[in-house]
């Protein structure tokens, strides 16, 4: 099927008024399940019961404008299936609270299943001849499953402001959206393109509603499926060598969340804490330590991402000095973020109770025998 800029704009506009008419069903009806975010911990940052439902406005804005407009893609059986999936264990997560170790296996059989059903980072088995094809499969395999559950997680660790993780998709679904457009003749990733056009749709459609002060959230349903849907479009174009590129992008649009995931593993690790377990040593709560409240907290952190996504199309053109000091400005401002006047580095190690919000008690250092 041909793309062109109609169905570019349509898809996303498509997506944009399902999640736009469907979250005040959403807030209606939440209550009415026991779809309630209820402040049982300082780690929450609002103070009274907020409905937890958003994700299904989020779910059926993008499904259905991609089941319109990417029809016939050979990929479409498994963009369906994967994103009901995984909306489906966001939202058990939301109404049970599932262990770790039950969502990540979960996680890690759809990213399975999405493999079988052709959606690979097929690349890494380029590198290797054919005598040695197998070792690239596996690695291709390995690679596959690592970063549809890593990426799908992202946005979930990210979603802790109002609006904050909405945001943040709809910026990384737009510049994965431009550069798709950029290398659609080329590369063949005018699919690409519409997918990640109507991802974003769907998080500015629910947007409205989720910006502080926030009437709804999406819950682990919806952002476990944006970054689930990220993950995917990323991967599924029809040119290995436009692969690599697919996986480059994200990668750098989805900087800021990574980032962040990666120092919370580290951070909790150090601190002998279990890798999954929350914490409030996020960027987004140094941000609303210091002072600046959500509203611009969050505003800051999407500057960062645009940041990010013009450095993603910068690489994408192969202009790499230019991309190079945009990541430099955009990590100069995480420093910032990270430390404060008291502070002469970031402190990786946990120093706030995930439990209480108390700032936990520092280690005196030792007098030395004269």
């Amino acid at each position: 099927m041909e793309y062109g800029i109609t169905e570019i704009f349509e898809s996303f506009g498509l997506a944009f008024l399902i999640a736009l008419a469907a979250t005040p069903f959403a807030i209606w009806i939440a209550p009415k399940i026991g779809a309630m975010d209820v402040p049982k911990d300082a780690r929450r940052m609002h103070k009274k019961a907020i409905p937890r439902f958003g994700g299904l406005a989020i779910m059926l804005g993008v499904l259905i404008s991609v089941a319109v407009f990417l029809r016939g893609n050979e990929h479409l059986p498994a963009i369906l299936i994967g994103g009901s999936l995984i909306y489906a264990l966001g939202v058990v997560d939301d109404f049970t609270d599932l262990p770790a170790k039950l969502k990540f296996g979960y996680e890690a059989f759809v990213a399975v299943l999405m493999y079988a059903l052709g959606v690979r980072i097929e690349f890494v088995s380029n590198y290797f001849g054919k005598g040695v094809w197998q070792f690239g499969a596996v690695l291709c395999f390995f690679v596959t499953v690592v970063w549809i559950i890593g990426i799908t997680n992202t946005i979930n660790l990210l979603d802790g402001l109002d609006g904050l993780a909405a945001g943040v998709a709809a910026i990384a679904s737009l510049s994965i959206a431009y550069v798709a457009f950029i290398h659609g003749d080329k590369f063949g990733m005018m699919a690409v393109c519409v997918g990640m056009m109507a991802v974003a749709g769907g998080a500015i459609g629910f947007l409205p509603y989720n910006f502080y002060p926030a009437k709804i959230f999406m819950g682990d349903g919806g952002s476990l499926f944006l970054g689930f849907m990220i993950a995917i479009f990323s991967v599924i174009s029809p040119l290995k060598r436009s692969t690599l590129i697919a996986v480059i992008v994200p990668v750098l649009v989805l900087g800021i969340p990574i980032f962040d995931t990666l120092l919370a593993i580290v951070r909790r690790l150090l601190s002998g804490k279990p890798i999954m377990s929350p914490d409030k040593e996020h960027l987004h709560h140094h941000l609303m330590r210091s002072g600046y409240g959500q509203r611009r907290a969050v505003i800051m952190i999407y500057g960062i991402s645009v940041i990010m996504g013009m450095a993603a199309v910068l690489v994408s053109r192969e202009l790499y000095k230019d991309a190079g000091v945009l990541v430099f400005t955009a990590l100069s401002y995480i420093y910032v973020f990270l430390t404060d006047p008291n502070h002469k580095a970031p402190s990786i190690k946990q120093t706030v109770d995930p439990q209480s919000g108390e700032k936990l008690p520092e280690k005196k250092k030792k007098k030395e025998k004269r």
